[in-house]
């Protein structure tokens, strides 16, 4: 399975965004995503075992428990495809950093300036 395709499920999105945050149980994960979405705990360990079988995640057993976690190099892969992208919106976020600190720079100068001239 390509990796768009594992993460073009929004359900898979959200378990890594889960398992980002740190090593989480399947338990944990079924109760989050069964919540959010309403799904069945068959339903989540199926995504958990798309996640497992593309590299995305993975999995160690800990007594009875299955505790999770984020591969990060189909992540990597992923990154290394979309920066070929990066010069489409970089250079206008650039643009726009350089605008918000003009304005705050702008703002500071004004206020300093409205502070000495108060009695």
């Amino acid at each position: 399975m390509h990796a768009f395709d594992v993460l073009g499920d929004p359900v898979r999105r959200r378990i890594l965004e889960l398992l980002a945050d740190g090593e989480m149980t399947s338990g944990a994960v079924c109760a989050v995503i069964q919540a959010e979405f309403g799904i069945s705990q068959p339903a989540v360990s199926q995504h958990l075992k798309v996640l497992r079988d593309a590299g995305f995640a993975a999995v160690r057993p800990d007594g009875a428990r299955r505790l999770y976690t984020v591969n990060s190099d189909p992540l990597q892969e992923v990154d290394a495809w979309l920066d070929r992208f990066r010069r489409f919106w970089a250079p206008p976020l650039d643009a726009l950093a350089t605008e918000l600190a003009r304005g705050k720079r702008e703002r500071r100068l004004r206020d300093s300036e409205e502070k000495d001239e108060s009695p």
